[in-house]
């Protein structure tokens, strides 16, 4: 991310073919160890080996997926400590993100912020996972955008791609979007308030709701 007031990056096909992968993954339609043939899923979902070479590096990034010299890759898991690890850190950066988002946003990035949250409330209304999913790492980096830290952003980004195909698991579970959609609407209150302490604290909130979500989950899949 070179410039902190630049817009959120848009979707690639890679990162759509991620998530799908991820999901295939985190609810067992892909089991570990078994081996991802780049062929078969460029079949299956109608695409070049390009964007499945891309898909593959970043779940690789994630830990969900081990790369293999002049071999397949094959599905992996990290440990659940490092799970607990990464989903730590992202809280703290966002939490981070959120307090300066409060203090530096301007004006235009806080209506944008705003609409984004309003069109992720009609999808929890719609009981759309995928789209909200998407949508909802829209919002995410808008508030890296927002804290006008390019170092931070990058780091934020960095740490949330890594998370995201076990993230967005989550808005599986029965009711999460709605919670979610609650939870972002005491992160943006603040941040519209310019309330440093309270962005914080909100936001810190929300994403260790998000791992604790992930966990029960992810029991009972």
């Amino acid at each position: 991310m070179a410039d902190a007031s630049a817009k959120p990056r848009s979707t690639t096909r890679g990162a759509e073919l991620r998530s799908l992968i991820g999901e295939e993954i985190m609810t067992g339609r892909i089991s570990p160890g078994m081996a991802l043939e780049e062929i078969e899923i460029a079949q299956k979902f109608g695409v070049s080996r390009t964007p499945v070479r891309e898909a593959i590096r970043e779940l690789a990034a994630s830990g969900l997926v081990e790369i293999r010299p002049h071999r397949s890759a094959i599905v992996a898991k990290p440990s659940p400590e490092r799970l607990r690890g990464m989903f730590g850190v992202l809280a703290e950066l966002e939490a981070l993100c959120a307090g300066l988002s409060a203090l530096h946003m301007t004006d235009e990035e806080r209506t944008q912020l705003q609409a984004l949250h309003a069109d992720l409330g009609a999808l929890a209304e719609n009981g759309d996972p995928k789209h909200y999913h998407r949508m909802n790492e829209q919002f995410h980096e808008l508030i890296y955008v927002g804290s006008h830290n390019d170092y931070l952003a990058e780091l934020t980004f960095a740490t949330r791609t890594r998370l995201s195909p076990f993230s967005g698991t989550q808005f599986r579970a029965r009711g999460r979007l709605k919670r979610s959609h609650a939870e972002h609407d005491r992160v943006v209150a603040a941040i519209m308030q310019r309330n440093q302490d309270a962005a914080v604290a909100e936001m810190r909130s929300h994403i260790t709701t998000v791992e604790v979500t992930y966990e029960r989950y992810v029991e009972t899949v």
